[in-house]
């Protein structure tokens, strides 16, 4: 089969196309004959030798797929051989096959396409996770989404919308601000020229949010505290400010708030599974209801992959970049 491989830890130039054996599904593992993959920020650092690959796993890029089942073990499911589906998997996905653990595939939902299902396990997953399992995001309650119109801001916000939250994000120009209102959002923050705990404490009378996705962490953490309500959580899943940042203790013991955070990659796929019980119940029925909607920035052929790690890392897209196999 066709894949990409990192060739070496540098540019994007170093995602090369070769061949290799087609992956053997082993107990539990379903085979996918991959016809699109989602491209996500752990790639391009798994690119640059800042993210491990997982014991077992594929040294090949990419987390998430959509595709037909060709093979695997299928006794514990309700899918059978030529079933589309979509998946979470540590590693693989760019390749024309792809194994997968059977606990973490979907349906494809109705009435999207390929490439629209296979931008759906990465963030949708995480987003699951973090806010509405570990941040524990209630009705009534407010979030704020740093990154709105990444990725995994589109998904998060239009989640939390379609499920009656009022919804805040920070982006970097007025566009995507658009863009992440367009969503669902109910005011988009320009990081650039407002100071968003200012923002924030206005559009709530005094009060903040009950809820911070932060990919930031690092300068922002102190400026959350600030923005957070009494019993207020802040859910980190990523580190683009560093990994260091000042803490005032003082506030987190006065008004009880909560700083945790996750990697989803390396944790188990019975804890995967529950999280995609989750989506299929919960979130998967406001798919098909069109109720959200992917949102796809760009599209590249496979051997194109180097031209989407590239926009990737310029920070210039709206949504999810995408490979096309099929």
């Amino acid at each position: 089969m066709r894949a990409i491989e990192i060739t070496k830890y540098g540019a994007p130039e170093v995602l090369q196309l070769c061949e290799r054996e087609i992956p053997q599904a082993q107990t539990g593992e379903i085979l996918i004959k991959v016809h699109a993959a989602g491209v996500n920020r752990p790639d391009v650092l798994q690119r640059l030798g800042y993210y491990p690959v997982p014991q077992g796993a594929s040294d090949l890029p990419g987390l998430e797929v959509a595709g037909e089942i060709v093979g695997g073990d299928l006794s514990t499911t309700d899918f059978q051989v030529g079933d589309f589906v979509c998946a979470l998997v540590q590693g693989g996905g760019y390749a024309e096959y792809c194994v997968a653990p059977a606990a973490q595939c979907l349906p494809v939902p109705k009435g999207l396409s390929m490439v629209e299902a296979a931008s759906l396990p990465e963030t949708y997953f995480t987003v699951w996770s973090n806010v509405f399992d570990r941040a524990r995001l209630s009705a009534g309650e407010t979030l704020l989404v740093q990154g709105g119109t990444s990725g995994i801001g589109v998904a998060a916000i239009q989640i939390a919308s379609a499920l009656g939250h009022r919804v805040f994000a920070t982006a970097g120009t007025d566009e995507k601000c658009r863009a992440a209102e367009g969503l669902g959002a109910e005011r988009a923050i320009n990081y650039k020229t407002e100071k968003f705990p200012e923002v924030v404490k206005s559009l709530t009378a005094g009060k903040g949010v009950d809820v911070i996705l932060d990919m930031v962490a690092g300068s922002y953490i102190p400026m959350e505290i600030d923005s957070l309500a009494d019993d207020g959580r802040i859910a980190i899943i990523a580190l683009l400010g560093g990994n260091r940042g000042e803490v005032d203790f003082g506030q987190v013991l006065r008004r009880r708030l909560t700083i945790t955070g996750s990697t989803l990659r390396p944790r188990s796929v019975e804890f995967k599974r529950q999280i995609s019980s989750q989506l299929q119940q919960h979130v998967w029925p406001l798919l098909e209801a069109g109720k959200i909607r992917p949102v796809i920035h760009q599209v590249f052929p496979l051997t194109q992959a180097d031209l989407a790690h590239a926009l990737m890392e310029d920070g210039r897209h709206i949504g999810k970049i995408m490979l096309q196999l099929v």
